[in-house]
């Protein structure tokens, strides 16, 4: 099985040897800001993310371990590799946060480059991103699947790799508007609801498998 270039080898050692390790829901939540939280037992049943955002992750070596060791499932759930164990995100808006700097080039949260393919503003006037990530980048056999199941979005780059969507950092709004207006973007107009089907990712994995759970054990 091929895995994000970027993941720590002793994370692909641990996947390897503790393949059955079972996923963890709802334990940690990204904002829109790219901010990471921690959500314990009492958290999660306090409300969802992020009305429940629980404890803000400042630990610098910590946070740069998830950026490495993160990224999509074939069903467009987006995880923490921890080891043997898939940690699934609760999103906030997006996967992904967009950093734009001086010369209008992006970065995502997690410190990726990348390339701008499309340009989102829903009806609240969020602006969002749908990029190619910097090239060297493996995808996950999870990915390949991703890559290739339907979704309503145009179709994949040459690369075959999917698109990663993101939400730009509202400190940044002033500079992604002159790239508007320079016309380097050109937004779209989508309701926000509309957005995880279209760019086939999933906002709260963990309500996805509790009702899937439901599903399983209902008579």
């Amino acid at each position: 099985m091929r895995h994000n270039a970027r993941m720590d080898d002793i994370v692909k050692q641990a996947m390897a040897k503790w393949p059955q390790v079972p996923a963890c829901y709802g334990w940690l939540g990204l904002d829109a800001r790219g901010r990471w939280y921690l959500r314990d037992e009492a958290t999660q049943a306090a409300g969802p993310f992020p009305q429940s955002r629980g404890a803000l992750i400042t630990h610098e070596k910590l946070i740069a371990f998830i950026h490495r060791n993160y990224e999509p499932d074939e069903a467009g759930q987006w995880f923490f590799q921890n080891g043997p164990q898939r940690v699934f995100v609760e999103l906030e808006s997006a996967p992904l946060v967009w950093r734009v700097e001086d010369d209008f080039s992006v970065v995502a949260h997690t410190g990726r480059s990348a390339t701008v393919r499309e340009c989102v503003l829903d009806e609240s006037g969020r602006l969002y991103l749908a990029c190619d990530l910097e090239t060297g980048q493996t995808l996950s056999a999870d990915s390949e699947k991703w890559a290739a199941a339907p979704h309503s979005q145009p179709a994949l780059p040459k690369s075959g790799r999917p698109p990663s969507f993101g939400i730009v950092h509202s400190l940044d709004i002033l500079q992604a508007a002159q790239a508007v207006e320079l016309g380097l973007w050109t937004p779209q107009e989508l309701r926000q609801a509309e957005l995880p089907a279209r760019y086939g990712y999933v906002l709260s994995p963990l309500a996805r498998h509790l009702g899937q759970t439901q599903a399983c054990t209902t008579p």
